[in-house]
């Protein structure tokens, strides 16, 4: 039964996917609008987006190696920037907090079935809440602005923006999933038929 596990997280088409949302989020992370310290860019909804495809094991993997790509100098953060000092920069916190984004909305989402999707939106916000507060914190460490101060840099503006992100995502996430699930393409492990 492990082998089998452990067979199933490292196989070809495993791989093939976590490549594939990997490159999405690589497309849609550096488009972006700069409004001010922080610009508004499409990279939660890629991450949103990445572990409703592949659930929160291989949709985190994913985010990381985005994130990894990334850090080592490819174009792929907003504003196609990339390098350590984007990842250490003052918005270097928010690249970091896609990883708890995506731990958290992935494991409300792996969690409750369609039935209770209200709760993928739950997953959602407390994922960006605690994205932004990781970020909104690194960003004050760095700048060495005030608490307040910072949120109304780097949070307030987004909020509408992120929740028409999350809005889209939960749309066209469970779309996505069940497609996904009908055409045996991925095997979900939330056990949705108990929920």
């Amino acid at each position: 039964m492990a082998e089998e596990k452990v067979k199933q997280v490292i196989s070809t088409k495993s791989l093939t996917i976590i490549g594939l949302m990997t490159a999405v989020c690589c497309v849609l992370g550096p488009i972006s609008v700069p409004i001010g310290a922080v610009p508004v860019s499409l990279g939660v909804l890629a991450v949103l987006l990445t572990v409703y495809v592949l659930g929160t094991f291989k949709g985190t993997v994913a985010t990381l190696v985005y994130i990894l790509l990334g850090t080592v100098g490819l174009p792929v953060f907003s504003g196609y920037q990339g390098g350590l000092q984007k990842v250490s920069g003052p918005t270097g916190g928010y690249i970091i907090g896609f990883i708890f984004l995506a731990l958290i909305a992935g494991a409300f989402i792996d969690r409750f079935s369609y039935k209770k999707c209200y709760m993928h939106v739950v997953g959602m916000v407390l994922g960006l809440a605690v994205c932004y507060l990781f970020g909104t914190v690194w960003f004050m460490f760095v700048t060495k602005m005030g608490f307040v101060a910072s949120l109304t840099v780097c949070v307030v503006p987004f909020l509408l923006f992120d929740a028409l992100k999350i809005a889209f995502c939960f749309t066209m996430g469970i779309g996505i999933r069940k497609a996904l699930t009908a055409a045996h393409l991925v095997n979900y492990y939330d056990n949705t038929k108990s929920n």
